[in-house]
């Protein structure tokens, strides 16, 4: 039986996907299997992938003939994992020697239906460690807890897929899936389901996933008009959260963070092309008019002047004819 499944979604990572290929290899295990999902790529990263699968131990590879996208992508893994447990990473990262088996021992000692651990970010030559949020580490608790408080940075802010492992009765509930097609912030409506709907988790000081940031092909480097999908992606928390038995509790976290993340794309909108950044300011003010107002107001109120102010205007923004989220 294989133990556990990793999904690694690859599109033009050529220049870097033997780094991840060469740390697969001082992860593997007979139990463990490596699905690694080709989304249409151009470059060299296909024949990268087709000697990986005949030299890597547990190599499984599928290749998209259209390119769909890094939810997409992990969807057609997960579709495919045989694991007990599934766990993730990009095509561009990589991972510390005998960083799987840890990790697959955490949460079979702990026996929780999944487990968050903390990432060493790397821009350049620089590195810094990145912790889970969750101040308690190796105490099993019920990840709804972790949501909160709204004004505090909490478990559900801390959304990279690759940082942790999940048991396969989540793959079976359907809380692992990623929404089909979302191009950004995929991981937003993922991590809030998984804190809403699952049973329990735990936070482990486990460290072991270099993520690799200012990629110049990551889509966080690109301001086109894919990025404008954390508004669909937010769009869905909010829906979801909103028909929650606890969603008068819960709400104001999910507001508040999606005012911060709009807050954020307009404090960089000189990134965007003119045309992508004239419909995020649209899209944007068009959102803040679907939020539950009050919640909103309260949100509002309780955030720094600057940004406040910035988002009442925005708000007050007229529609244009026509326009959709």
């Amino acid at each position: 039986m294989v133990k556990l499944s990793v999904i690694v979604p690859f599109y033009n990572v050529q220049q870097y996907a033997p780094d991840t290929l060469r740390s697969l290899r001082a992860n593997a295990r007979e139990d463990f299997e490596f699905i690694l999902v080709d989304d249409c790529s151009s470059d060299g990263t296909p024949e990268i992938l087709a000697r990986a699968e005949r030299e890597l131990q547990g190599a499984v590879h599928v290749r998209h003939e259209r390119n769909g996208g890094l939810a997409t992508a992990r969807n057609t893994g997960i579709d495919k994992a045989r694991g007990e447990y599934v766990t993730f990473l990009d095509g561009d990262d990589w991972l510390a020697p005998g960083y799987y088996p840890q990790l697959v021992d955490a949460i079979e000692s702990l026996g929780c239906d999944f487990v968050r651990t903390d990432h060493v970010q790397c821009t350049g030559r620089a590195r810094v460690v990145h912790r889970v949020p969750v101040g308690r580490r190796n105490v099993v608790t019920n990840p709804r807890d972790a949501i909160l408080p709204a004004d505090r940075s909490t478990s559900v802010d801390y959304a990279y897929a690759w940082a942790g492992v999940y048991h396969r009765r989540l793959v079976d509930k359907g809380l692992v899936h990623f929404t089909d097609g979302l191009r950004t912030a995929e991981d937003r409506p993922w991590i809030w389901k998984l804190h809403r709907e699952a049973e329990s988790f735990a936070a482990v000081n486990l460290l072991g996933v270099f993520y690799r940031r200012g990629v110049a092909s990551s889509l966080t480097q690109i301001g086109d008009v894919r990025q404008l999908d954390f508004i669909r992606a937010f769009d869905q928390v909010i829906e979801e959260t909103a028909q929650d038995a606890d969603a008068k509790e819960l709400l104001p976290k999910a507001v508040r963070t999606y005012c911060a993340i709009i807050s954020h794309h307009l404090g960089s909108i000189e990134r965007f092309e003119p045309a992508v950044a004239k419909k995020l300011k649209s899209m944007s003010a068009a959102a803040l008019r679907r939020m539950p107002q009050d919640v909103l107001d309260e949100a509002l109120d309780s955030m720094d002047l600057q940004r406040a102010t910035k988002l009442r205007r925005l708000r007050r923004r007229p529609a244009p004819a026509g326009a959709a989220a």
